[in-house]
């Protein structure tokens, strides 16, 4: 019996072990196996019972899998002109919500990203990178994290700009609202604060966005036309998006502790049931207003990305795709068959994670359902593909979060410690070469996030299908911790300073990061907090002598850290000259390095009520970017390395 479990679990691709960092061996228990396969929507019961009967079925279904014809897969993956000539391109990569400005509502919007394609159009650069931009939860503004969505193929309608929908200025009830001394505060308040208030921004757009929908409505029209058309075009994946955001909607007002469709009565957890149908029918008009909001946020996106166009930048919008989507959301409900959640939900499904490292000796349970492989196949591959597309539609470049998810994933049994998990591999070729197809289809520039473990030969096949590598700064080391010099780091790859899971510049310097994840008890014991506390002491020596070797050592700066206890502005400026001097394809710069902030945007293992994650705001209106000393000081020392 063990023995056909353990050929049942294989032939899904299932691992039967895993070894983690410092070498220790994992074997996949019998118990993992099962759980796994349940989560693969294989019968619990007969998995248990009757492993090779099911092993017979699966290769049978294999065999007809193997004859059925293959989707037209690329081989490599576009690149722009500009890098096919050779040239190396830089750009700002953003927390979109972060960003301040004097006309948004305490949130950065669509509008704020066209300034900010203008303002690096300006500086010399060529794209903006962002922050995932897919659908959150609408009826709960509380759920933030990017990496967490409701649905990967559609977009938070938070980052809409209310007062370019067209409706607005024709619209004399909203105008007086708006205008309204009550209002102006809450705006004024919104933009003042520390941190984003989701909760207040989504009040103050909610409030407004129902009220231009009824406008648009009665005025008919072209526009009308214009929606029902787009509407059509997306198909069953919109539709299920707006029903389930008008379903949640309607059981969170009845009970506000029902989160996400598990939690929904029986009847409604079928995206195909009569009930669902029925309720579609009688909420005609609310279901319309969530897809409306769609086809704002598509246009408005549409429009930044018409921009970068015309400013002529080589790449523009850079998008980031997040590695799954919350179990409770609305691409997980519309597509149940695909994800990794067993035949009844939750109870039996697998979450993507990690294994136990340094830093996460119990590993990591990422809460998110994988794709399962066999469901990817059957389906030609449809729903990754369509999830790929709709990010690529309007980017230049996409971000592809934790690449290694294509060869293979770890699986983190529901309700199991991370530690019983165990890898699961996909299809390498097929997975790749449907991005490929994806990337030539939208003219799209793709990037690996490739940090942490990864498999032999995985980013040699990356690099031979034109996947840009990933590299910040503090991973790029010799053997003997030394920082490598620019000529030394690789050319097929994005370079950044750090990422929003890293230290910022100034964090990094001062040691903020390690204070904060020793005040949150986020080490696994004191020896290694003590470790990373000495390693970061040789790193700022490290660093101050990978300068000096370069010659980009600021007049009058010493290679004693210890007489800086702060970077100062001419210190990240040359910092930023070091990396724009790398081959590297593509350099970015995070503002939270430009202007000193040493907090991070996400710490890694917390949650929004121990920490700020994904709430900080820069401390400079983008109005005042462009005439910033700090700012223009960076700007410069990059296009002297990389012009235009």
């Amino acid at each position: 019996m063990s023995d056909a479990l353990a050929a049942l679990a294989a032939a899904c691709g299932i691992a039967d072990e895993y070894h983690d960092i410092w070498g220790g061996h994992h074997p996949t228990t019998d118990s993992t196996r099962r759980d796994l396969l349940a989560a693969m929507h294989f019968p619990p019961e007969r998995v248990t019972r009757d492993p090779a009967g099911l092993l017979a079925d699966w290769q049978a279904a294999e065999r007809r899998r193997a004859a059925a014809p293959r989707p037209a897969l690329a081989q490599r993956c576009h690149q722009p002109a500009a890098l096919q000539a050779g040239k190396r391109l830089w750009g700002l990569t953003v927390q979109l919500y972060g960003v301040r400005s004097r006309r948004n509502w305490g949130i950065g919007d669509f509008t704020d990203l066209a300034g900010l394609l203008e303002l690096t159009a300006a500086a010399g650069g060529d794209l903006v990178g962002l922050n995932p931009l897919h659908a959150l939860f609408p009826d709960n503004p509380l759920h933030i994290s990017p990496y967490s969505p409701s649905h990967r193929g559609f977009l938070n309608v938070l980052y809409l700009d209310v007062e370019a929908v067209p409706e607005f200025a024709a619209c004399e009830v909203v105008r007086r609202r708006l205008a309204s001394a009550e209002f102006q505060n809450r705006l004024q308040a919104l933009r003042a604060a520390a941190y984003v208030d989701y909760a207040g921004v989504a009040a103050a757009k909610f409030e407004i966005l129902p009220l231009l929908f009824d406008r648009f409505r009665a005025a008919g029209g072209a526009r009308a036309e214009a929606f029902a058309a787009w509407r059509a075009q997306q198909g069953e994946a919109l539709e299920r998006l707006a029903l389930f955001e008008t379903l949640q909607a309607h059981w969170r007002a009845a009970d506000a502790n029902v989160w996400g469709w598990p939690a929904w009565p029986a009847d409604y957890r079928d995206p195909a049931a009569p009930a669902v149908a029925a309720f579609a029918r009688e909420n005609a008009e609310a279901v319309a207003y969530r897809a409306w909001l769609q086809w704002l946020a598509d246009g408005q996106l549409a429009a930044a990305a018409a921009r970068a166009r015309q400013l002529g930048l080589a790449v523009g919008i850079y998008q980031d795709l997040a590695v799954g989507a919350n179990p409770g959301g609305a691409e997980v409900w519309s597509d149940q068959a695909a994800f990794a959640i067993g035949n009844g939900g939750a109870p039996a499904g697998a979450h993507a994670g990690a294994p136990p490292d340094d830093l996460n000796l119990l590993g990591q349970d990422w809460g998110l359902p994988p794709f399962v492989p066999h469901r990817l196949r059957e389906t030609g591959y449809a729903p990754f593909t369509a999830i790929l597309r709709a990010n690529m539609k309007h980017a230049g470049a996409l971000r592809i979060d934790h690449v290694m998810g294509l060869a293979r994933m770890f699986w983190v049994p529901a309700d199991a410690p991370a530690t019983e998990g165990a890898y699961v591999h996909y299809p390498f070729d097929d997975m790749l070469g449907a991005v490929a197809a994806e990337s030539v289809r939208s003219e799209c520039l793709v990037i690996g996030e490739d940090l942490g473990t990864v498999p032999d030969g995985f980013r040699e096949r990356l690099g031979a299908a034109g996947v840009l590598s990933y590299h910040p700064l503090i991973f790029e080391r010799y053997p003997d911790s030394q920082f490598r010099l620019p000529r030394d780091m690789p050319r097929q790859a994005l370079v950044a300073a750090g990422t929003h899971d890293l230290p910022t510049l100034a964090g990094f310097w001062r040691g903020t990061d390690l204070a904060v994840r020793t005040a949150l008890m986020l080490f696994p014991g004191d020896a290694v907090r003590q470790r990373l506390i000495a390693e970061r002491d040789w790193d700022r020596g490290r660093l101050l002598w990978a300068l000096e070797r370069e010659g980009l050592l600021p007049a009058g700066t010493g290679k004693d850290p210890a007489a800086l206890p702060e970077l100062t502005p001419a210190l990240i400026a040359a910092i930023h000259a070091y990396l724009a001097r790398s081959p590297a394809q593509i350099m970015v710069v995070q503002p939270e390095d430009v202007f000193g902030i040493a907090d991070q945007t996400n710490v890694p293992g917390t949650l929004e009520d121990r920490h700020p994650n994904w709430q900080r705001k820069l401390p400079l209106p983008l109005e005042d970017w462009a005439g910033n000393e700090d700012f223009r000081r960076v700007a410069a020392a990059v296009r002297a390395a990389r012009p235009a």
